[in-house]
């Protein structure tokens, strides 16, 4: 079984329907858990979340669950404690440590994993597109690279379906003359 946020779930769509999910593996002693999440930036804020004291997967998810991405971000860089406390399950102290533990370190990623990358162009891009540079970065590209392979991937196939996206992205990559990966 796979756990997932209600904003993930909210995302799912459709009955019967075929979803890709990224998957955190829990591993401790006595058990093993999976959390899914629709992309990589939800998914690289709860690994996140769990890094700070008193965090755990079950509460990262609930965090997840009472604050989108969106929201979730300014909040903890503005100190809004207020806001925080209202999610269930965490309280002033939770709060508190993770604004200390996280607000840097949001800041530090800001460009890579909160915001959306920009193209090479310069113009604004889906979240599929910004999950498929997130994922070639992953991967070892550079991430101006990955930029350029996932605005031509766009431009190739659209930015409806992440696997085909992906797979644009990656012959962009591997096209003779672009520079693969880094050193």
């Amino acid at each position: 079984m796979v756990a997932v946020s209600l904003s993930t779930y909210a995302a799912l769509g459709e009955l019967h329907t075929d979803v890709t999910l990224l998957v955190y593996t829990h591993v401790r002693e006595d058990a093993l858990a999976l959390y899914g999440f629709i992309s990589a930036r939800e998914k690289q804020l709860f690994e996140m979340l769990i890094s700070a004291s008193g965090v755990g997967p079950s509460l990262a998810l609930k965090i997840l669950s009472g604050m989108s991405v969106e929201e979730l971000v300014p909040a903890i860089r503005g100190n809004d404690l207020p806001r925080l406390t209202k999610i269930p399950g965490v309280g002033r102290k939770t709060a508190e440590r993770m604004v200390v533990e996280l607000k840097d370190r949001l800041d530090a990623i800001s460009a890579e994993v909160i915001s959306k990358p920009s193209a090479a162009a310069g113009g604004a891009v889906s979240d599929i597109e910004a999950d498929v540079v997130s994922a070639l970065v992953n991967l070892g590209y550079d991430a101006r690279a990955a930029e350029e392979a996932a605005a031509a991937g766009t431009k190739a196939v659209g930015a409806a379906n992440l696997e085909k996206l992906l797979r644009a992205a990656l012959s962009a990559l591997s096209a003779p003359g672009k520079r693969k990966q880094t050193t």
